[in-house]
């Protein structure tokens, strides 16, 4: 027997999610005295950060050469 997949549609960009949990997990980090859950949530804030960049960075339109 198979499983069924949980079929969602997604109501905000992938941006938009990636920057609200990032911003989630930094508020979660300011209430946490030093140590490695703290670090944990501010590391997973960061990637976040960066993949939200670079999936920017993916969907921008190519350039083309000049003189083609």
């Amino acid at each position: 027997m198979t499983a069924k997949r949980n079929r969602n549609k997604q109501t905000r960009s992938l941006q938009e999610r990636l920057a609200a949990f990032a911003e989630n997990a930094r508020e979660r980090a300011r209430s946490l005295p030093p140590g490695r859950e703290r670090e944990m949530l501010l590391r997973r804030a960061k990637q976040n950060e960066v993949t939200s960049n670079l999936t920017d960075w993916l969907s921008a339109p190519v350039c083309t050469r000049r003189g083609e």
